[in-house]
């Protein structure tokens, strides 16, 4: 008995001993998956005991956490630890701000606890009373069908006088539930024919008043008529919201700093883009370089070739030069699609990843727009932006990030992903990447645009710059079709993406073009070993990228202060 005890004891680890390395990353491969877990059980949005049920899930993360031996973790284990804190604490921070638009949208949709009470009695497995039910679809097709007819007699002024950003989430709430109301009567349709007679016919009342109530709420409070593409509306959060997501991106400057920084950047390309100007026989006028440039696009059908030789020579120089490893696989799997014209509305140029898609004109697009598309992406702006999404931007990045330190996808950032990306134009640049004055126009370009999407995205969720200024601003400041700008306007504002997503690109770069400073320019690793380093240490904000570089040992109570500007 006592040698079985001391065979125990001995294989215990001492007290002070390090945890091992993967302890951490199975703990947050634990929290995503669990996260996964719960979005499947409980997947309607605004739900309150989805939000509650996370809510209790948040807590006992963090119980969780705090019961890890911190002291005891290495690098690589803090960097996890600090950047599981920083997921929890943004996501309680979510949930109050969704329980804050919920409450916001109430008086425009109320029916919407019923809705989701439905589906949750169906998670719940409890047995469908057919009766009751029926009289539940009656109900919310009368209350639906009263809001809908009071709102376009003029009757409902409070509702009428909603915020137009309350009604365009209101409108996407109910074109949510009414898909959760569907999932729900197709799951007992059919097979409980007792249901089906009781429910088929208010069901369909219901579902009907449903869209005709989004589509009042669009013509009466959107301000959007039938066929016309929706309104530029947005969603300003305010300085206090911005510094709240810098502080999780941890990023240590607040809106007025990053606007300092873009105006500087803004005014190097403006700088540069004179020089080559000037190399073109324009003088002083920029804005006939940007259009001479312009009107060197392919003609229709053969941008693909186009884009296929610009991705292979952008490979070809990042590879001959040393400056990171480019696995053969990542080249032999990347393929390409073209964008729909619906798509394009947008997405005027490309996206990318292991698929680059491409923008250029259809056959059934108008005049106008064809002409704006193949001035949009002509050769010199598409050399700059292909190895953006490709080699070695987004599809390299992507590639090593799925076999390097997975677990921290968790984590991601835009501020890492749209940051590597841009900092491979600045680098590029620096290199000497561009051929003559046109490739410069084209790649100073893009560094405007980026520039500029630092500036009217801070400004606009300030409140002092509305939609029509920032589609106003693309066109003057930075050289855009107005059609382009007004897609990228509408892409940054109306959209899925959140506040920081535009200014992450350059403020990323910028980021990733210091810490190249720090650690290749001074000499303290190569340039390949910085980047294959920064690509296998996986995506998360990067400061946590510096710290791993630099293996810095972060306390416990660790909070952002890199000022990398």
């Amino acid at each position: 008995m006592h040698r079985f005890v001391l065979a125990v004891l001995v294989l215990l680890p001492a007290p002070c001993s390090p945890l091992p390395a993967q302890a951490l990353r199975d703990t947050v491969e634990r929290y995503t998956l669990d996260r996964e877990a719960l979005s499947r059980r409980y997947a309607v949005e605004y739900d309150a005991g989805r939000r509650q049920r996370y809510q209790r899930f948040c807590a006992e993360w963090q119980k969780r956490l705090e019961a890890i031996a911190y002291d005891r973790l290495d690098v690589e284990g803090r960097i996890d630890w600090q950047l599981l804190a920083n997921a929890v604490r943004r996501e309680l921070a979510l949930l109050e701000l969704e329980a804050r638009r919920a409450g916001e949208m109430r008086r425009l949709v109320p029916f919407g606890d019923a809705i989701m009470g439905l589906m949750e009695t169906r998670r719940r497995l409890e047995t469908v009373k057919p009766r009751e039910t029926s009289a539940t679809l009656a109900h919310l097709a009368r209350q639906i069908d009263t809001l809908r007819t009071g709102m376009e007699a003029g009757e409902d002024r409070d509702t009428a006088r909603a915020a137009r950003i309350i009604a365009l989430r209101g409108v996407g709430l109910i074109d949510a539930l009414r898909g959760t109301l569907t999932d729900w009567y197709r799951y007992y349709e059919g097979y409980d024919p007792v249901f089906t007679w009781w429910n088929a016919d208010p069901w369909k009342r219901a579902d009907s008043a449903l869209v005709k109530y989004a589509r009042t709420l669009r013509r009466q409070v959107i301000g959007q008529k039938d066929g016309e593409d929706e309104p530029i509306i947005g969603d300003p959060i305010g300085a206090d919201a911005l510094r709240a997501e810098l502080a999780f991106e941890l990023i240590p400057y607040g809106p007025e700093d990053l606007l300092r920084i873009a105006e500087r950047e803004f005014a190097w390309c403006e700088a540069e883009m004179q020089k080559a100007t000037r190399e073109l026989g324009q003088g002083a006028d920029w804005k006939a370089a940007l259009e001479q440039v312009k009107n060197t696009y392919v003609e229709p059908g053969r941008q693909t070739d186009l884009v296929r030789d610009l991705a292979r020579e952008a490979t070809e120089y990042v590879e001959s030069r040393g400056l990171v490893t480019v696995p053969p696989l990542a080249k032999e799997i990347w393929r390409m699609e073209m964008l729909s014209p619906e798509r394009q509305k947008v997405s005027p140029f490309f996206l990318g990843g292991e698929v680059i898609q491409v923008s250029y004109p259809t056959d059934e697009m108008s005049a106008e727009d064809k002409l704006m598309s193949l001035r949009g992406n002509n050769p010199h702006f598409s050399r700059a932006t292909v190895h953006h999404e490709l080699i070695p931007g987004h599809h390299l990045q992507r590639f090593m990030t799925r076999r390097y330190m997975s677990h921290r996808q968790e984590f991601s950032t835009p501020f890492w992903t749209e940051g590597w990306a841009l900092y491979w134009e600045m680098r590029l640049w620096d290199l000497g990447f561009p051929r003559g004055p046109e490739d410069r126009v084209g790649m100073l370009f893009w560094r405007m645009h980026r520039a500029a999407r630092i500036i009217f995205s801070l400004r606009f969720h300030m409140g002092t710059m509305t939609p029509q200024q920032a589609i106003d601003f693309l066109v003057d400041r930075v050289g855009h079709e107005r059609a382009n700008a007004t897609a990228e306007v509408r892409r940054s504002f109306n959209g899925s993406y959140p506040p920081l997503y535009q200014l992450a690109y350059m403020i990323g770069g910028l980021q990733f073009r210091a810490l190249h400073r720090e650690l290749v320019t001074n000499g303290r690793m190569s340039e390949r070993a910085f980047h294959d380093a920064v690509l296998q240490g996986g995506n998360m904000p990067v400061e946590m990228v510096r710290a791993r570089l630099l293996q810095t040992s972060l306390a416990r109570d660790y909070r952002a202060r890199w000022l990398f500007e």
